[in-house]
């Protein structure tokens, strides 16, 4: 049994982390922080968690979460690299949901995310927690940075594709849409429920911060000498609560024509847990992984033409977030990497 703690405990990705922490065989969540409504107790802000949590929200303190075995960031870009320099002396392994250090390069990073980063020699020391491409430097590492929504599902889309060198990755493009949960839990009149019902919009098309996280991710997969890849990204708001769908296009290189792209799926992600290659001609929908940490795809090649269209879907909360967090978690201490995430999909 290991002991948790979340940091920022009151977004949706924090109560995400705490249902899926309080039922998980091999974790006791002892300690969640919340500057602003410390002294409160968890479950009178989140009545779904009362009979299965007693704690009260409290102040963060380096000395209590660094005697933790793994301590969740679930705050807001920017707010974790004011603790990590201390934190990261202590024994605790950390998994920051944020994406203060997803980016390697921080001049790129402090220019989509618009602030100064505060502790940019750490970074070299997160390792990205995509377990489909990373499980090994996971297994051993003190600080994750959990990958984004869109860009698990954009990565997962593409990746059987980039590593086998298949497609131009100089012409990619992801139309990605997402319920409005991915916004986070915070008073935005673009996200009124009378602001975004009957209604589907993108945002972000002249460049989305994400964008360079996607990109860095599928030129770690590359073969060498390949050129590096390039995405049109396109994210929408779609009117629902949570979920993402991902349609991803790529051309096939001349010499690719006839390639057995079902197989190909199919093999890449026949041992991964979370990954369902769906049968052919089957599409997949938000509402299947709605709760899970699954990402569905299913891939197609419209009139045997060269463009290859993949759909990808995850539910953004959780192997958006914090299902995969706790899956990164499962794998740095050794523990089934379903534990805690064995769930079926909600349905309706």
């Amino acid at each position: 049994m290991i002991k948790a703690g979340i940091v920022g405990g009151t977004g949706y990705t924090g109560v995400e982390l705490l249902r899926l922490l309080v039922k998980h065989p091999q974790v006791d969540v002892t300690v969640i922080t919340s500057r602003a409504e410390a002294g409160i107790k968890v479950a009178d802000m989140y009545p779904s968690l009362r009979g299965h949590i007693d704690l009260a929200f409290s102040e963060p303190d380096v000395d209590v979460l660094g005697e933790l075995d793994v301590v969740f960031f679930a705050t807001p870009h920017g707010v974790a690299q004011n603790l990590m320099p201390s934190l990261m002396k202590t024994n605790a392994r950390i998994i920051d949901l944020s994406a203060d250090f997803r980016i390697r390069d921080t001049a790129l990073w402090e220019r989509w995310y618009n602030q100064k980063h505060g502790c940019p020699e750490l970074v070299a020391h997160a390792v990205y927690g995509l377990p489909e491409t990373n499980r090994e430097a996971i297994r051993s590492a003190k600080l994750i940075a959990c990958p984004g929504c869109y860009p698990t599902a954009t990565q997962l889309g593409f990746l059987p594709l980039i590593e086998n060198n298949l497609v131009d990755p100089a012409r990619l493009i992801s139309n990605a849409a997402s319920g409005a949960s991915g916004a986070g839990r915070q008073a935005k009149i673009d996200n009124l429920l009378t602001e975004i019902t009957d209604s589907f919009k993108a945002y972000g098309v002249a460049g989305h911060r994400h964008l360079p996280e996607i990109e860095q991710g599928l030129r770690d997969v590359q073969p060498a000498g390949s050129t590096p890849a390039q995405l049109t990204f396109v994210p929408h708001l779609l009117p629902m609560i949570r979920g993402i769908h991902a349609t991803l296009y790529a051309t096939l290189l001349k010499g690719n024509q006839a390639p057995d792209l079902q197989s190909l799926y199919e093999q890449r992600y026949a041992n991964e847990p979370f990954v369902d290659v769906l049968p052919a001609g089957e599409m997949p929908q938000t509402r299947t992984v709605k709760g899970s940490n699954v990402c569905r795809i299913s891939v197609f090649r419209p009139q045997d033409r060269d463009t290859v269209v993949v759909l990808s879907a995850i539910d953004n909360l959780t192997k958006g977030a914090s299902g995969q967090a706790v899956q990164n978690m499962n794998i740095m201490f050794g523990f089934d990497e379903k534990a805690g995430l064995d769930v079926v999909a909600l349905l309706p």
